[in-house]
């Protein structure tokens, strides 16, 4: 896998090999940071993250810091491998363990981009219904679903935007006031 753009644009990082994970394409990735635009200085929650490729690429853009939590031990060593390289392990932070334990014992963490990209074979429900907790008021929810299915009303949060892009779609999503 690659960064996109940023300060580490163009470096190649590695990603968890099997089917526990399904990688992000640099398509989705792009369009993600397309709609966001700046993220100087803001703070990242990636959840189910991976290879951490979001988080990855937020902190090449700009991202103060980001927390990755993956419960795979595979994926999370991973993720710690790839900041190294990086040179950005001082900024990111990973977490091996379920989305929803981590977050029961932090629900004082906000951030102010929170990604969720849930394996889509197998889509943890049980974590999706606290994705609400860790998203600043101010903040921005996003969440890579598949393309076929129906987005989901998430507890906590409002859908602002919807974009498809095939076999995966973006739902974009604010605090309830």
């Amino acid at each position: 896998m690659r960064v996109i753009a940023g300060s580490l644009g163009g470096r190649f990082f590695e990603s968890p090999h099997g089917h526990r994970t399904h990688p992000m394409s640099e398509k989705i990735r792009g369009a993600i940071f397309g709609v966001l635009g700046d993220v100087e200085g803001l703070s990242v929650l990636d959840c189910f993250a991976g290879s951490g490729a979001l988080a990855i690429e937020a902190i090449s853009r700009g991202a103060a810091n980001a927390v990755c939590v993956e419960v795979d031990k595979g994926a999370a060593s991973i993720i710690a491998k790839n900041a190294e390289v990086l040179g950005i392990d001082e900024q990111v932070r990973v977490v091996r363990a379920y989305y929803n334990a981590w977050s029961t014992r932090h629900q004082v963490e906000l951030f102010d981009l929170v990604f969720a990209d849930p394996p889509f074979d197998n889509i943890p429900w049980r974590d999706m219904k606290f994705l609400y907790r860790h998203v600043k008021p101010t903040g921005l929810m996003i969440l890579n679903w598949p393309g076929k299915g129906d987005w989901p009303a998430l507890e906590g949060l409002t859908m602002i935007e919807n974009r498809s892009y095939g076999d995966a779609q973006l739902v974009f999503y604010r605090p309830q006031a």
